[in-house]
């Protein structure tokens, strides 16, 4: 695709380069595809490659645009059994379980979701490159329930681009450990890669804005089904904002202080409880519940729920048990 260039007009004097690219019509790309292809070295500020997305521009500078074809996908289609929830021409609605990778990385190219979908689908968008045809967002490898994956790059941009402006419904369940402060609240605060251990992230400063919202659907005695809404989608946010905001860990996160309760002190048998409860649990106790959409190219508006897996309940139940023992 030949480049598209344009001149920065006078009114629009410090303007951050990807609003300006995506103000225009001949673009139709997503912000967050925009920023991608800024950050990938695909558009040039007067003939020289920009760096940042927020850079501010000035009357009567050239900004062009390579937009690049889609990457040709070389993934090797797998057998994976999938518990597909809905499917058309366009998109396809999936029930994730544990343990299933969603997209293959550079060092891990096979047995993931992706694999599995380009054998249920023969055809996903190439937007997402070539290790994440057709992936808009993603869950975590031991976080199960639903996701959405296009089949067209006409629905990739227009899911994107919903997910961008915040308006895709997605609904959390959690068992987590101990009790918010409150039974409900909202959770404003910054996640960024953590400053020591690069595996994990964290809430620092100059992270990108993370919010979400909660609220207390049951409580037991050391811990709590809690219902998590996304207003943003950063890497972890839940299971991060849970321990360090809230310190109301995943049960189960190992990576984030979810294999026991925060308390000063257990008695033999609230260890036994602990150690039955993770055992039972078997990965973290995280699903997503429930996904809203409109359909890209049908208008429709689209919700889909999922329960959550059997371990999960059986964690759930073991926890209620317990609480009624104490009583």
């Amino acid at each position: 695709m030949p480049a598209l260039c344009f001149c920065v007009e006078e009114e629009e004097e410090g303007v951050r380069l990807d609003t300006f690219l995506v103000s225009r019509e001949e673009v139709d790309q997503s912000r967050s595809y925009i920023s991608t292809l800024i950050r990938n070295g695909h558009v040039t500020v007067e003939g020289e490659v920009a760096a940042k997305p927020s850079t501010r521009l000035r009357p009567g500078w050239s900004v062009c645009l390579n937009v690049p074809d889609p990457e040709p996908i070389e993934l090797a289609p797998e057998n994976i059994p999938l518990d597909l929830v809905f499917e058309d021409d366009h998109l396809v609605v999936v029930n994730k379980q544990p343990g299933l990778v969603v997209h293959p990385t550079a060092f891990a190219r096979n047995g993931t979701l992706v694999n599995g979908l380009l054998y249920h689908c023969r055809n996903l968008s190439g937007i997402g490159g070539e290790l994440r045809p057709g992936i808009v967002h993603r869950l975590d490898k031991d976080t199960t329930g639903l996701l959405v994956a296009a089949k067209d790059d006409v629905t990739h941009r227009g899911l994107s681009s919903q997910l961008s402006s915040r308006t895709v419904k997605r609904r959390y369940l959690a068992l987590c450990w101990n009790h918010p402060d409150a039974p409900q609240g909202r959770i404003d605060a910054p996640i960024g890669r953590h400053p020591v251990n690069r595996q994990k992230m964290a809430v620092v400063s100059g992270g990108r804005r993370a919010v979400t919202n909660y609220r207390v659907l049951k409580s037991f005695r050391f811990a709590g089904l809690l219902e998590f809404l996304l207003e943003t989608g950063r890497t972890h946010q839940i299971r991060v904002h849970g321990s360090a905001c809230m310190g109301c860990p995943v049960i189960a996160d190992a990576k984030y202080g979810g294999m026991k309760p925060v308390a000063h002190s257990l008695v033999k048998a609230d260890r036994e409880l602990t150690a039955d409860v993770i055992r039972l649990a078997g990965h973290q106790m995280l699903h997503a519940e429930t996904l809203g959409f409109i359909h890209p190219v049908t208008g429709e508006e689209m919700e889909f729920s999922s329960a959550p897996p059997t371990e999960f309940r059986l964690v759930q139940r073991l926890l209620a048990r317990d609480a009624e023992d104490a009583v």
